[in-house]
């Protein structure tokens, strides 16, 4: 008898992909008559508004948001995402992986949606040289900036890191400095400038829901902009063994990264070389906090602590919503059909929840078997930085046990403040007292 959530032998989920075409989960419907968005969102069908992925009360309890997303359908339609426009949403875990790995889901919006029906689309602006990085582009480009990348993003070089990290004082604020200090090292960030950097990294954070965030953001990007273009330049004549100078390295020989496909990925390794292992180590502690029986049970036996880094990743949604996607073509999904050049993602913090796929989805369990989570994606954008996320995640959990076996919550849950970003679940601040 399989466990609740577990799918006997044979037995098909409850994704799209039954009778389908083998190149795609999901059936082509190019033929398919034209209606709008409006007409597509059938009466059971939710649609909720972009305010409502960022509402403070779902983000302290995503599992009831999301629970009674799914309970309605496995497929829900926001009006207006990010100011991108609207955007389709999957709660469950074969959807996820379907979309996540489906070739009709691309990076690109420019391939589907016409330069001139999207104003600034195209518009060289500071963010504009961010966007060659292998998490924003499609094959044959993503297969080839992923395998450059690769070469300098070695195993070798992140357990090189393991004694650096563990030298990180833990204890004060450890959650920001830790990530931050890492991937510094790792791109071989002067040990001078990431002080600055990280003041830099805080700004947006410290306007979060406010009016200035933006001109925070932009302020920050164009500093990072002129800041990696001059360590570029230092890199090029006192090249040393950190990453920044093996993407160099890489440049020169016949297959290429360009200046801006460079600057592009040293941006992509920053930012997720850091926020996401900021959220996973802060809503993790907060977590464990909350269910004592699972910390006792950590601190009883530190050899859980790599399961226990799985389920934290799981259950606390680091990374909340999957990266975007546009269909290449009309796509038919639950009856409903998505048209091409309309925006689609996974919820992954939904997903992870499926009671199809996990056995009492909404427990926090360290010692979880089963655990074939989404939080790192799947597919060719599979996150690179996963095992340096993981190893990280372990030792920041299990030094601050070490040191501080007594921490506990310093407030109310309820008083705790969340980001304003739908994609990334994270905490401004967790007080806690030992």
């Amino acid at each position: 008898m399989p466990a609740k959530g577990e799918k006997k032998k044979g037995e098909r989920g409850l994704g799209p992909n039954r009778g389908t075409s083998s190149r795609s989960p999901y059936p082509n419907v190019a033929n398919t008559p034209v209606r709008g968005t409006s007409e597509r969102i059938s009466k059971r069908m939710t649609q909720i508004a972009a305010s409502d992925l960022i509402a403070q009360q779902n983000h302290l309890d995503p599992y009831s948001f999301y629970k009674r997303l799914r309970e309605q359908g496995p497929l829900f339609h926001v009006a207006d995402y990010m100011g991108i426009g609207g955007a389709w949403i999957a709660t469950n875990y074969e959807d996820a992986i379907a979309i996540l790995k489906d070739p009709r889901l691309i990076k690109d919006r420019l391939k589907v949606s016409p330069s001139e029906e999207k104003p600034g689309l195209e518009r060289e602006d500071l963010m504009s040289t961010f966007m060659r990085n292998m998490l924003m582009v499609d094959p044959p480009d993503h297969t080839r900036l992923r395998s450059l990348v690769s070469k300098g993003f070695t195993p070798r070089m992140i357990e090189q890191l393991r004694p650096r990290i563990q030298q990180m004082d833990l204890i004060r604020d450890f959650a920001f400095p830790l990530p931050v200090t890492v991937i510094s090292e790792m791109l071989g960030m002067p040990t001078t400038d990431r002080q600055h950097f990280r003041n830099w990294m805080l700004e947006p954070l410290s306007a979060d829901g406010e009016p200035g965030q933006e001109a925070a953001m932009t302020s920050v990007v164009g500093r990072s902009l002129t800041y990696f273009k001059a360590l570029l330049n230092e890199k090029r004549a006192h090249p040393g063994d950190d990453l920044i100078s093996s993407l160099i390295r890489v440049e020169e020989n016949e297959d290429a990264l360009s200046e801006t496909e460079l600057l592009s990925m040293i941006w992509l390794l920053f930012i997720a070389g850091h926020e996401t292992t900021v959220n996973l180590i802060g809503n993790g502690t907060l977590a464990l906090l909350q269910h004592p029986e699972q910390l006792q049970m950590l601190l009883h036996d530190p050899t859980f602590i790599g399961s226990a880094v799985e389920e934290l990743l799981r259950y606390t949604a680091p990374v909340s919503l999957s990266d975007e996607r546009w269909a290449s073509e009309d796509i038919l999904m639950h009856g409903t059909l998505i048209r091409k050049g309309e925006l689609v993602l996974a919820s992954l913090i939904a997903v992870n929840a499926d009671p199809q796929q996990f056995h009492d989805p909404e427990t926090l369990d360290i010692l979880r078997r089963e655990n074939q989570h989404l939080a790192f994606g799947k597919g060719i954008h599979y996150c690179l930085g996963a095992p340096l996320a993981r190893l990280e995640g372990q030792i920041a959990f299990g030094t601050l046990l070490r040191r501080l076996p007594n921490v506990r919550l310093a407030c109310a849950p309820e008083q705790l403040v969340w980001n304003h970003n739908p994609m990334l679940r994270g905490l401004l601040s967790l007080p806690v007292t030992f």
